[in-house]
Parts: structure tokens; C-alpha cells; sequence
């Protein structure tokens, strides 16, 4: 399967990317970089897709096993080297679960089979990034 993408420069550092889903998305640099600090750096946007991938694979193959949610989260936290190139050296996915009755044996399988087999922005970084996955159900009271 073939992906196509294209930058175009806006202003100085601040890039617009499109994609083949024909969505825009703004990028840039901050102002003391010689940016206009008008959009998220291309390595915070490397974190949300790895967190979004996780959360999609994950609501799937809830949905699949049935497990009901009231709300779902991801946060993030990330270490990168600091010398050059600056790249991730540790991720980890902090997950909440909100609703009634869910079973922490769900929750666990749904990450592990995300992180081994689904999530193909986890797979790109793994051997070069230090992966971890929390998570926390949050109880709720009253009906679904």
C-alpha cells in the first residue's frame, strides 16, 4: 500500500502538510527557532499519532469483546536524547479506562495485542524507543 504526503512552506518554519485522506495539518517551530509558533512541532505530532494508533487499536478490539466505555484517555510523557537527532528514547502510554464493570483482564489484552501486533506507529519505533503502557480504570456509578 502506497501513502502519499506533501509539505508546503506557510511562513518561514511554519509547514502545512496534506495527505492522501485529504486532510491539512498545520506544523511549525517556535518563534526562537524562527518559527511562527503557529502549530505543533512534527515530533509532538509523532507522539499523537503513536497515542492515537494505541487508542484506536484498543477501543476496537474493545468494542469487539464488548466492553462497554463511558470515557476513554491517553497521556503521554516522553523522554528524548538531547544531543542530535533528538529522538524518542522512552514512551509511555498512560491509559484510562472510565466505566462500569470493566475487567482488568480486557484492558490488558487489548493493550498487549495493540502493542504487539496492531499498532503499526508503535512497530515503527520499537529497538530505537523504550515503550511502556500504564493503565487505570475508573469506576463508575449509575447506569450506562
Amino acid at each position: 500500500m502506497k501513502v502519499k504526503v506533501r509539505i508546503r512552506q506557510i511562513d518561514g518554519l511554519a509547514l502545512a502538510g496534506f495527505s492522501d485522506s485529504n486532510h491539512w495539518v498545520a506544523m511549525d517551530a517556535p518563534h526562537k527557532l524562527g518559527g511562527c509558533a503557529a502549530g505543533p512541532r512534527p515530533m509532538e505530532l509523532m507522539l499523537l499519532a503513536i497515542a492515537g494508533c494505541a487508542a484506536m487499536d484498543i477501543l476496537a478490539i474493545l468494542e469487539k469483546k464488548r466492553v462497554k466505555l463511558q470515557g476513554f484517555e491517553v497521556d503521554v510523557d516522553a523522554e528524548r536524547k538531547d544531543e542530535h537527532p533528538q529522538i524518542y528514547t522512552r514512551i509511555e502510554l498512560n491509559y484510562t479506562f472510565i466505566g462500569r464493570n470493566i475487567r482488568s483482564e480486557d484492558v490488558e489484552r487489548s493493550i498487549e495485542l495493540t502493542d504487539e501486533k496492531y499498532c503499526g506507529a508503535i512497530e515503527m519505533v520499537r529497538g530505537l524507543t523504550e515503550i511502556v503502557h500504564r493503565f487505570q480504570i475508573k469506576e463508575t456509578e449509575g447506569q450506562l
